[in-house]
Formats: C-alpha cells, sequence, structure tokens
C-alpha cells in the first residue's frame, strides 16, 4: 500500500507542477485574475503533494518497510532512529524525493510572500519554478523511482552509507546544502521574469536581491559544514582538498555573491541590470551542473553517489537551462535598460565592479579545473587529474585580490572622487595592514602569501570596522544620545542592511585569515604507540592509555584513550576511534578533535590493536580552524540581519487586468 500511495503523490505532483507551468507563462503572456489564481493553486498543490510524499517515505524508513524499494536500499533494523531518517537524502533517489520538498516549500513560501507585492511579474517566475519542478517530479516518476514494490522484501536492509552515520553534522550538511541549491531556483525565476516583463525596477530588484541572499546564506554555511564534517570525519586533517564536488557547491557560491555584490548597484544606481541577471542565471546552471557531477557517477568522490541513469536526464535538462537562458539574454537583455551610469571608475561602484569581475575569474579558474579532466576523458578516453597545486596556484592568489578589494571598496566614496579623498580614504587603513602582519609574523608567520594576506586583511579589517560603527560615533557625537539607543536606532533599524553588510564582510575577512593561517602554520606528527607511552605534537603531549573493542547495534568501533597535557597541565582525554561497518570492507575513522579560537589537536587513528595494546596515531596542531567555523556563523547572522525588512509604505503596481491594490496598502518590502 505505502509504495503506490508514494508513486500516486509523485504523479500528482508532476501533473500539478506541469499544468502549473503552462498556466502561468499563459497568464504570463496575457494576464488575469483566473489564470494567476489557477497558477498559484497548482504551485500549492505541487507543494503539498510532494511534502506528503516525503513524509510517507520517512514513516516508511522509519518503520522499516522493505516493501519500498528505497528502504530496502538504505534502511537497517539496527541503525538508530536518526540514521534511518537522514537516510531520506542518503542515496539517489531519496536526495531526489528530498530536493522536490525543498523547492515545493520554496516555491509555497516565495508565492505567498510575492503574491500581492509583484503581480505583474509572479506569472512568469512561477512558469519557471513549475518547469523545474516539473522536470524533478518526472525523475522521480521516471529514472529515479523511490516507491516502486518489492514483491518478497527483505527481513532486513544494509542500512546507509556509513560515512553518513559516522557523524551528526550529516543530520545538518545536506539539508543546508540542498537549500542552498534549490533555493536558487526561486531568483533563477525572478530574474527570467524581469527579462520576459522588460523591467527591473528598484521594488523588483529588492525582492530579487531578497530572494538571492536567503540561499546564498544557507549556501554558505552548507559548504563550511561539510568542510567540518570532512575535518571531523574523513581523519586527514583538513577541511578543503578541492575535491569536484566540493568545487560543485563552490562555484554557484562564487557567482551568487557576485550578484548580491551586483545588485547593490543596481539597486542603488540603476546600472548593471543585464549583468545582475547574467549573474543570476548563471548561478542557477552551477546548480544543475553540481548536481549532475554528484548524481551522475562521472566523478570519484566521498560525496559523489554511485552510477545512474539520470545523469544524461540532468544533462539535458542542464543544456535546456543554458539555450532558455542564453536565447533570453540575447533577446531580452537590452529591454533592461540602465538608469544611471557608472561614473568614475575611482569610486565605490568602480570596486564593485572590479570585485564581480574578480568573481566571475574566479568562478572560471575552478571551473575549468574541475570540467577540464571529465571533457578529456569524453574526447580522448584517457582519465587525467588536476590536483591541488592548481587550484591553490590560482585561487590563493584570487582570494588575496578579493580580500583587498573588501577594503579599497568601503573606504572609498561614492561617485567621483578627488586625489584628495582618495587618500584621505585609502592611507588611514594601511595601520592596521601593518599592525596584523607584525602580529602575524611574531607569531612565526614565514609565508609570503599568509604575510599578504594578514596585510590585506588587517586593511579591510580597519575599513570595516570603521565604517560598521560609523553611524554609530555620528549619532553619539552629534546628537548626544546613549550608546544603546544609538546603536538601536541608527545600526539595527534604520541602518540594518549597511550594519548587517559589514558584519558579513568582517566575517569573511576573518575566514580568509583562518584559511591562509591554518593551511601553512599547522604541525603534525605520525607516530606509532604502546600502552602508557609518551609521544609530543607542538606543545602538547600525548599519553595512549588504552584501547577498547566497544560493539554497537549498527557498528564495531575500536577506541583509542590518549590523555592530553600542555606545559604540566591536565587537558583531560581524547578519544579517536576506527568504526567497522557490516557493509564495507574498509573501517571508517572518527578523529577526536580539542578546539580553541586559537588552534585544534586534531587526534587520528590509523591503525589500532586492543589485543596487543598499540596506536597508529596521526596527531595535528591545526591553527585559527575554530576561528574559522565561528567566521561563518558570523557571515550566517550578518546575512540573516539583512533579510529583515524595514517597514515603511510602498505602492505596490498591479497589472493590466489584474485587480485594483488599496493605495497606501502598507507593506513589508524585501531590502
Amino acid at each position: 500500500m505505502t509504495p503506490a500511495i508514494g508513486r500516486a503523490l509523485i504523479l500528482l505532483a508532476l501533473l500539478a507542477a506541469s499544468a502549473g507551468a503552462v498556466v502561468a507563462f499563459a497568464t504570463g503572456r496575457r494576464y488575469s485574475v483566473e489564470g494567476a489564481r489557477w497558477t498559484r493553486w497548482l504551485g500549492y498543490a505541487f507543494g503539498i503533494a510532494i511534502g506528503l510524499a516525503n513524509a510517507l517515505m520517512v514513516y516508511a524508513l522509519v518503520t522499516h518497510d522493505f516493501s519500498v524499494s528505497y528502504v530496502a536500499q538504505v534502511g537497517s533494523l539496527a541503525a538508530p532512529t536518526w540514521v534511518s531518517v537522514v537516510s531520506l537524502w542518503s542515496s539517489l533517489e531519496g536526495s531526489i524525493l528530498f530536493w522536490g520538498l525543498i523547492l515545493g516549500g520554496y516555491i509555497v513560501v516565495a508565492t505567498r510572500m510575492m503574491q500581492q507585492r509583484h503581480p505583474e511579474l509572479l506569472p512568469d517566475a512561477m512558469g519557471v519554478w513549475l518547469a523545474c519542478a516539473a522536470f524533478f517530479a518526472f525523475l522521480l516518476a521516471g529514472p529515479a523511482q523511490p516507491f516502486l514494490t518489492i514483491p518478497n522484501p527483505q527481513a532486513d536492509g544494509p542500512g546507509a552509507n556509513p560515512l553518513l552515520q559516522n557523524h551528526v553534522l550529516m543530520m545538518i550538511h545536506p539539508p543546508f546544502l540542498y537549500l542552498g541549491y534549490v533555493g536558487m531556483t526561486i531568483p533563477f525565476g525572478l530574474a527570467a521574469a524581469a527579462l520576459l516583463r522588460g523591467r527591473l525596477g528598484q521594488d523588483f530588484v529588492g525582492a530579487l536581491r531578497t530572494w538571492l541572499l536567503l540561499p546564498w546564506i544557507f549556501l554558505t554555511c552548507a559548504i563550511v559544514l561539510g568542510g567540518w564534517w570532512a575535518y571531523e570525519v574523513l581523519g586527514w586533517g583538513g577541511y578543503w582538498a578541492w575535491d569536484p564536488v566540493e568545487n560543485a557547491s563552490f562555484l554557484p557560491w562564487l557567482t551568487a555573491t557576485a550578484a548580491l555584490h551586483s545588485a547593490i548597484l543596481t539597486e542603488r544606481k540603476g546600472i548593471l541590470k543585464g549583468w545582475t541577471t547574467t549573474l543570476i542565471l548563471a548561478t542557477f546552471l552551477l546548480t544543475i551542473l553540481g548536481t549532475f557531477m554528484t548524481r551522475s557517477g562521472v566523478f570519484n568522490s566521498v560525496h559523489s553517489f554511485t552510477q545512474s541513469a539520470i545523469g544524461p536526464t540532468i544533462l539535458v535538462f542542464l543544456a535546456v537551462g543554458l539555450v532558455f537562458s542564453v536565447v533570453l539574454l540575447a533577446f531580452r537583455v537590452d529591454t533592461l535598460s540602465a538608469d544611471g551610469a557608472l561614473g568614475d571608475p575611482v569610486s565605490r561602484e568602480g570596486v564593485f565592479l572590479l570585485n564581480n569581475l574578480m568573481f566571475v575569474l574566479f568562478t572560471f579558474t575552478v571551473l575549468i579545473g574541475t570540467v577540464f579532466p571529465l571533457l578529456v576523458e569524453a574526447s580522448t578516453g584517457k582519465q587525467m587529474s588536476v590536483g591541488r597545486p592548481y587550484f591553490d596556484a590560482m585561487a590563493v592568489p584570487i582570494g588575496a585580490a578579493l580580500l583587498f578589494l573588501m577594503g579599497v571598496g568601503p573606504a572609498l566614496p561614492w561617485g567621483a572622487a578627488n586625489g584628495e579623498q582618495v587618500r584621505r580614504a585609502l592611507l588611514p587603513p594601511l595601520a592596521g595592514a601593518v599592525v596584523l602582519t607584525a602580529i602575524g609574523y611574531a607569531f612565526g608567520v614565514r609565508n609570503a602569501w599568509t604575510l599578504v594576506t594578514l596585510a590585506f586583511g588587517g586593511y579591510a579589517a580597519q575599513v570595516t570596522l570603521g565604517e560598521m560603527w560609523l553611524p554609530l560615533r555620528q549619532r553619539m557625537r552629534g546628537k548626544g544620545e546613549a550608546f544603546g539607543h544609538a546603536f538601536v536606532e541608527g545600526q539595527l533599524r534604520r541602518g540594518r542592511r549597511r550594519f548587517a553588510a559589514y558584519v558579513v564582510h568582517a566575517g569573511a575577512a576573518v575566514v580568509i585569515i583562518a584559511i591562509a593561517v591554518s593551511s601553512t602554520m599547522g604541525v603534525s606528527s605520525e607516530v606509532q604507540l604502546r600502552v602508557g607511552e609518551v609521544t609530543r605534537v607542538g606543545d602538547y603531549t600525548l599519553t595512549f592509555v588504552k584501547a577498547d573493542d566497544v560493539m554497537e547495534p549498527h557498528r564495531r568501533s575500536l577506541v583509542a584513550t590518549v590523555a592530553v597535557s600542555r606545559d604540566g597541565k591536565d587537558l583531560g582525554t581524547l578519544k579517536p576511534a576506527m568504526n567497522q561497518y557490516a557493509r564495507e570492507r574498509e573501517p571508517i575513522g572518527t578523529p577526536a578533535v580539542r578546539t580553541s579560537l586559537k588552534e585544534d589537536l586534531y587526534l587520528s587513528v590509523m591503525n589500532i590493536d586492543p589485543e596487543a595494546g598499540t596506536l597508529g596515531l596521526l596527531a595535528m596542531v591545526n591553527p585559527m580552524v575554530g576561528c574559522l567555523w565561528l567566521a561563518t556563523a558570523v557571515m550566517a547572522l550578518g546575512g540573516l540581519m539583512a533579510l529583515v525588512p524595514s517597514r515603511r509604505r510602498v505602492e505596490v503596481i498591479a497589472p493590466a487586468g489584474a485587480a485594483a491594490v488599496r493605495p497606501g496598502l502598507a507593506v513589508e518590502p524585501t531590502p
């Protein structure tokens, strides 16, 4: 019964999305209130149907209904309940089903929020959203069916991929990644609607920016959570290896970040409208490329799914999306006429544009290194790889340049500036550059690029902090306001978006500095120990206390207990482990990490024998890794602050033929 109900819900979702896309595009060409209403209802119907299908699958996983094909593939009686739930996205068919759930939720929420604010653009946007929804519903109804019936089900299943059971972060990282990836569908549809209607006014670019910022926040968190998972699970001591699937999530983040900066100029100056929409369209296409990378099996990665039949189908969808975007830009981008001019290149808007070009250069650099081996193999049959040296050699200078521009841009004024204004703006932050570089050198930094990063980071930090608190100082000095009142009124109410942007910049500067320092200043040691033996790494003294053999329902764990001290002070014990799962021939390690803002002590088991009392241990001291996780949270907090709308009265423009909107209607516009 469960498989039949599941298939019926998938078919209902496919029907609602397909019909909704047709009605939406027809309504976009000739607006009618009835057509808009039907479009919304069909969008809601898709969201409800795909939501019920996901709920049914979770129920089947938790109750171990092995008559459902997907449960038979990833379920296990021995798995903890949380593992059964996260198994929803642990394999191909379930991940597509979860994708549909996130897309349905986005469509429902975006439709509800925009139906009164931008009724003239919503039908075309919904046409794009529902066309994408129809494609993923088609995958679930055809090549990636999760609700096939198993006639004679087994009494038990193999369980989910052990890598996904090995850390609780797998409850968080994939949902954040999907919320970022799938969420890019919404600004894609809005940008397409703006091109189809030939209109990208200040009111609509605010909505476009908001719906781009929301998935950007999720994608930012997802990328770092993925790095944290790799750091805590894979046992090699790093968090980023330029893996093709890691790159797949990084590529749309780069173009989305560029688009957010470009949208500021579009909203403030009425310029770069075509460029902003191009970046948004490219961001969505890169998410589909990333989906192809992870679900086609063409890349060998710990993140990717196995070889599947849906790879070519996704590739066709990517090709259709690319053709649609190119044709739309070719025929409609000239309708988005600029309301102003770029002006002096030595200005804040000039640096914004240079910043955009650097992000695009970064995107092409990563894209070429990721896709080129695949193109070579497809054309010649020879396998090759582009390794970390290429990416580091290209990414390090570009990243340093972006950090420098992060400081220069906000320091410069809007519009034209004379030489004296430029000097007054750009020279004082050199003090911050000198101070942070000197501090780094005093703590032993000798790598040239790390010193350059510290210099640019100090420059950007002084500018960012100065600009962040400038309105606060002005209110306290000019109006004599107390700190609390000036902060609430000047920063959180009137200047919240500005303040939030600098919070994001502050977090980003710390992230880049932390990456540079942790990548070049760490120390490591590989040792073989017997019970009672002692070793040192950095300032830490490690003593191998014992090894235990622990049996759990879903795995066997060999756990080492290591006592840690520093300068004679006892810091407790760490317990790295090696885990053996039934479906895996090779054991999977679980490192133990002692984290602080200054540095991490990282212990990973290479081999362990409880009977002989021996341990092969990888011990590392990684500086500033904790700052990386914390700074990402600061970036996300800044993004969330920017999403909070200010309350003011705006006029809602209704399309010809639509019901009139009451004048003076107070709404809460997007920032």
